[in-house]
C-alpha cells in the first residue's frame, strides 16, 4: 500500500502554500494525496446545535478551499466538491491516474492527529509562519510540536514560498516552472551518518532532475597561532574523507544525481541557512531521543526551521 503525501491545514496563507506543495511533491513520487484538518472541538456527528456545528462548517470550509487551489494550481488532481460531506474520521477519496486524493476533518488535538497522520504518510507538509525580526521566521508551536514527534520526514512550507521559487529564472530572467531547479541542499553530520536523510535527499534530487548540494559544516578547535593553520588542514582533510565515504554507496544508488560537496568552517546551525539561500529544497536531519523534559528537535534543525528561507525537510533519524 502506498504512503500518502499528507498536509495539515488550518486555514492559514502558510497551509494553502503548504497544500500547494504537497500536490506537487504527491505528483512526482506517484503518491496519494490527503488533506487533514484538526481540531478536539469537532464533533464526531452532526448537530441540529449552530454552536456545535459551525466548527464542522468551517473545517469543510478549510478542505473545499484547500481542494480548489489544489486542483487549479494542478490539474492532474481532481476532487469532486458534490462529494464533500467530509464527517469526522471519513475520507472522500477519488481515484484519478496519477494521483488519488483525500480531504478528511480529524476531532484529536492538532498536535497528535498530526503525529498520528505523519506516522502513515511518506512525510508531512506544514505551513512556517514568517515574522519581522532580524529577517527570521517563526515555526507557528503546532509545526514544532509535531516536529518534535513526528518519526516520519516533515517538511515545512512558507507562505511567501510558490512552485517557481523553486525553479531557476528563465532565459528572460523571469520564473517559470519550465526552468531547471534549483539545487537541494542536505546538511551531513559526518560524525553521525544518517542514512535516512542521505534517501531522502538522493531522492529528491532525482525526482527534480536537480543538483545535490551536501553541507558538512564544522569548526575548527582552538590552537594556537603557529598550530592553527596544521589543525585546521588536519581536521578538513578528515572531515572531507569522512563525507566523501558516506556519499560513495549513494552515488551508486543514484547515477544520475549530480553532487557536489562543500566542507565549511562554520557553525551548522548559522552556515546551513544560508548555504541554502538559493536552494529549492533543504534537508536537516532530527535524531530520535526523548528525554524527560520530552522530545526536541536539536539546535541545526530548529534554526532551519526558523530561519532558512526555501521549504526545509526535517528527517528523523536513530
Amino acid at each position: 500500500m502506498l504512503r500518502p503525501v499528507v498536509v495539515g491545514l488550518d486555514g492559514s496563507r502558510e497551509s494553502l502554500a503548504a497544500a500547494d506543495w504537497a500536490a506537487g511533491e504527491a505528483l512526482r513520487r506517484g503518491l496519494p494525496l490527503r488533506l487533514v484538518h484538526a481540531w478536539v472541538g469537532l464533533s464526531p456527528e452532526a448537530s441540529r446545535l449552530p454552536e456545535l456545528e459551525a466548527p464542522r462548517h468551517w473545517a469543510r470550509r478549510i478542505l473545499r478551499t484547500a481542494l480548489d487551489q489544489v486542483e487549479e494550481r494542478h490539474p492532474q488532481v481532481r476532487t469532486s466538491a458534490e462529494q464533500i460531506a467530509l464527517p469526522a474520521v471519513q475520507a472522500l477519496e477519488e481515484r484519478h491516474p496519477q494521483v488519488r486524493t483525500s480531504a478528511e476533518q480529524i476531532a484529536l488535538p492538532a498536535v497528535q492527529a498530526l503525529v498520528e497522520a505523519a506516522a502513515e504518510a511518506e512525510l508531512l507538509v506544514l505551513g512556517s509562519r514568517a515574522f519581522g525580526g532580524f529577517g527570521g521566521y517563526l515555526a507557528g508551536s503546532v509545526a514544532l510540536a509535531t516536529v518534535a514527534r513526528a518519526t516520519r520526514p516533515v517538511v515545512l512550507v512558507r507562505a511567501d514560498r510558490t512552485p517557481e521559487d523553486e525553479h531557476l529564472p528563465d532565459a528572460a530572467g523571469l520564473p517559470s516552472r519550465r526552468a531547471p531547479y534549483r539545487d537541494v541542499v542536505a546538511g551531513v553530520d559526518v560524525s553521525r551518518p544518517c542514512e535516512e536523510l542521505l534517501a531522502f535527499s538522493f531522492e529528491s534530487a532525482a525526482l527534480r532532475n536537480a543538483p545535490l548540494r551536501v553541507v558538512h559544516a564544522w569548526h575548527a578547535p582552538f590552537a594556537p597561532p603557529p598550530a592553527a593553520a596544521t589543525t585546521g588542514a588536519a581536521a578538513r582533510g578528515a572531515a572531507e574523507r569522512a563525507l566523501a565515504d558516506a556519499l560513495r554507496p549513494w552515488h551508486e544508488k543514484f547515477p544520475n544525481v549530480r553532487v557536489r560537496t562543500v566542507v565549511a568552517d562554520a557553525r551548522p546551525a548559522q552556515h546551513l541557512p544560508q548555504a541554502a539561500r538559493d536552494a529549492c529544497l533543504l534537508v536537516v536531519g532530527r535524531r530520535i531521543r526523548p528525554t524527560r523534559l520530552g522530545t526536541h528537535t536539536g539546535p541545526v534543525a530548529h534554526a532551519a526551521m526558523h530561519r532558512a528561507r526555501c521549504p526545509v525537510a526535517v528527517v528523523p533519524h536513530e
